[in-house]
C-alpha cells in the first residue's frame, strides 16, 4: 500500500530536478551565451565600419548578420526552455508569449481562449501545466498535419480545465500509446500534481487533450 506514494515522490523529485536544470540552462543561454554573442556582434559591426575594402566589408557584414540570427535563435530557445513570464506573470501570459514563438517556428496558428478569472497557482502546478501544453503542441507540429489549433482555459473557483484541440489527421489511440512516450509523460505529470489528463482522437477528424486541475 505504501509503494505508490514512494513512486510518486521519486517521480516528482526527478521532474523537479529536471526543471531546475532546464531553468539553469535557459538562464545561461540568455545571460551567458546570448550576451557573449551580442558582444561579438557589436564587435563585427565596428570592424565593418573600420575596413576599407568593399569585399571585406560585405564579408564582415554577412558574418554580423549570421551572428544576429544566432542571437535570435538562442534567445528563442531560452524562452522555449523556461519562459521568464511563467514565474513573473503567471501561466496565461506565459502561454501567450510561447504561442507567438510556436507560430513563428511551425507556422501553426493557435487560438487561445480564456473563460473566467485566472487564479494564482503554485510554481509546480504552473510549470507542469505549461510543460503538458508544450508537449501537446509539439505533437501537433510533429504529427497532426494541421495549420490551426485551439487552446481553451476555463477557470472556475475550484478547478482549471485546459482543452487543446486540432483538426489534423488524428490517430489510433492504442497505437499511439505504443509509439509515443510523450503521452505517458503528460499523464504522469498531471497525476503528480493531483490533476487529470484525457485524450480522444479520431482518424481524419483531429485530436483533443483535456487537462483538469483542482484549485485549492
Amino acid at each position: 500500500m505504501e509503494r505508490q506514494p514512494v513512486k510518486n515522490d521519486v517521480s516528482s523529485y526527478i521532474i523537479q530536478s529536471q526543471e531546475e536544470e532546464i531553468k539553469r540552462i535557459a538562464l545561461e543561454l540568455h545571460e551567458g551565451v546570448g550576451q557573449t554573442l551580442y558582444s561579438l556582434y557589436t564587435g563585427m559591426q565596428f570592424i565593418q565600419t573600420a575596413v576599407e575594402q568593399k569585399a571585406m566589408q560585405e564579408y564582415v557584414g554577412d558574418m554580423a548578420g549570421l551572428l544576429e540570427k544566432t542571437i535570435h535563435e538562442v534567445r528563442l530557445l531560452a524562452v522555449e526552455l523556461h519562459p521568464p513570464t511563467l514565474t513573473t506573470l503567471g501561466l496565461l501570459p506565459a502561454m501567450k508569449s510561447y504561442l507567438k514563438l510556436y507560430t513563428s517556428t511551425y507556422g501553426i496558428e493557435v487560438d487561445l481562449e480564456s473563460t473566467g478569472k485566472e487564479v494564482p497557482m503554485q510554481a509546480k502546478e504552473r510549470i507542469t501545466l505549461f510543460r503538458v501544453c508544450q508537449e501537446a503542441l509539439a505533437n501537433i507540429a510533429r504529427y497532426a498535419d494541421s495549420v490551426k489549433a485551439v487552446i481553451s482555459f476555463i477557470w472556475s473557483t475550484d478547478q482549471l480545465s485546459i482543452i487543446i484541440k486540432d483538426n489534423g489527421r488524428g490517430f489510433d489511440i492504442e497505437e499511439g500509446w505504443k509509439q509515443s512516450t510523450g503521452l505517458a509523460a503528460m499523464r504522469e505529470r498531471m497525476h503528480l500534481i493531483g490533476g487529470e489528463w484525457h485524450l480522444s482522437s479520431n482518424i481524419g477528424e483531429g485530436t483533443v487533450i483535456e487537462l483538469h486541475l483542482p484549485i485549492i
